[in-house]
């Protein structure tokens, strides 16, 4: 029987959300890494048993976690319990270590960026804010970290390596942290061209590699940023979130910061144009796309000052026209007084027809549409404030 398996993370732990195929009985799990940020949890499209975490401490550090049996059970993959304390018994961040990568000729770092006073800053590693699975092959994982860098493991998190790459491309020096840090927080896969990959990063833009990673191409032409003394940088851009369906790859959706708003790319990013149409607001964090249809597209205006919902009525906007033609859709949300944000990895759409959509608040709800956002009702209301929501549709 068809079921659906929601991965929740938050600002105190990580919580896994269990339904029917008709999404309308759940089971809400016992919160996993209690008390800690998991700042994205993501399960294998190989092996949906397979789940990766990302749990983070402010005081103890970052640890990638593992599970083989669908989150029933956790592990640190790399490390023993032991190496994960301290002489005093606190727990500490030191599995998965992830180690900037360092030029062969010098020995020094590759490159500096640019700090919010204009200069330049070397690289630190604080967290990792995405863990992007591979299509194929389960002990194969992503992680875009902040300071702005893409790691990967090949051996199921146990090892992590830097794509320096990325890093060494040519602007580096320019890139420059948004007001959450300098984080590379989208990585989208192409599964028609396993050599392609898309991220972003804030607030340097969106780069994509055709050659699995061995050179890197800057892809913000078209994009506006009112904020720089440049007209048109190459890089300089809050990009918030990017998606596309996976029939067609070279059409690309991207929610930008004020002053931008939501973008589609037709040619894989090489041009951009803005299609933010009747929207209330440009500004928002999550975007993403229709699991059967490839021109209808889902996004959640915020008021780019307060960061809530305009007018306090939370509403999820659909267009049908791959953009500028937006409907509210508001049956069973807010219509007053609603007061919370929805962030860049808090929403996922299911496989399911009619496909399931799902976000999560940071007041702590997740709310779910069986019927492709027409209706809604919340799942759970009182969880703490949600940083992601990941989907998984199990047969």
């Amino acid at each position: 029987m068809t079921s659906v398996r929601v991965l929740v993370g938050t600002k105190k732990g990580a919580f896994i959300l269990t339904g029917d195929g008709k999404r309308q009985k759940w089971k809400v799990s016992e919160p996993v890494f209690s008390g800690w940020e998991v700042y994205h949890m993501k399960g294998s499209p190989a092996d949906p048993n397979r789940l990766y975490a990302s749990q983070t401490s402010s005081w103890f550090g970052q640890v990638i976690q593992r599970s083989d049996d669908g989150g029933k059970t956790w592990f640190t993959p790399g490390s023993s319990p032991d190496e994960l304390k301290t002489p005093q018994g606190w727990p500490k961040g030191e599995s998965n270590k992830f180690v900037y990568d360092v030029s062969p000729e010098t020995g020094k770092p590759i490159t500096t960026h640019q700090w919010y006073d204009g200069t330049q800053h070397p690289w630190e590693f604080k967290r990792v804010w995405h863990v992007e699975p591979s299509l194929h092959d389960p002990n194969m994982v992503y992680a875009g970290v902040e300071d702005a860098a893409l790691f990967r493991s090949t051996d199921g998190g146990k090892s992590w390596h830097e794509i320096a790459s990325l890093r060494g491309h040519g602007t580096g020096p320019k890139w420059s942290p948004g007001a959450g840090g300098m984080g590379l927080h989208t990585i989208v896969l192409d599964p028609k061209n396993p050599n392609r990959m898309y991220i972003a990063i804030s607030a340097a833009g969106a780069f994509r590699t055709d050659d699995g990673g061995k050179t890197w191409k800057a892809i913000n032409r078209g994009l506006k940023n009112p904020y720089l003394p440049e007209v048109a940088p190459e890089v300089g851009f809050c990009v918030h979130r990017l998606a596309f369906h996976p029939s067609k790859p070279d059409v690309v959706f991207m929610q930008l910061h004020q002053g931008g708003g939501v973008y589609r790319t037709d040619n894989a990013g090489d041009d951009w144009q803005e299609v933010n149409g009747n929207l209330p607001t440009d500004f928002g964090f999550p975007i993403d796309v229709h699991a059967h249809e490839p021109g209808t597209i889902y996004n959640i205006p915020m008021d780019p000052h307060m960061r809530v919902p305009p007018e306090g009525k939370l509403r999820v906007y659909r267009s049908k026209s791959g953009g500028n033609e937006w409907e509210p859709l508001g049956k069973g949300l807010p219509d007053q007084d609603c007061y919370i944000n929805v962030l860049r990895d808090a929403m996922s759409i299911d496989s399911l027809d009619p496909c399931g959509i799902y976000f999560g608040t940071t007041g702590g709800q997740v709310y779910c549409s069986a019927d492709s956002g027409d209706s809604w009702h919340p799942i759970v209301r009182d969880l703490p404030g949600v940083l992601s929501v990941e989907v998984q549709t199990l047969k």
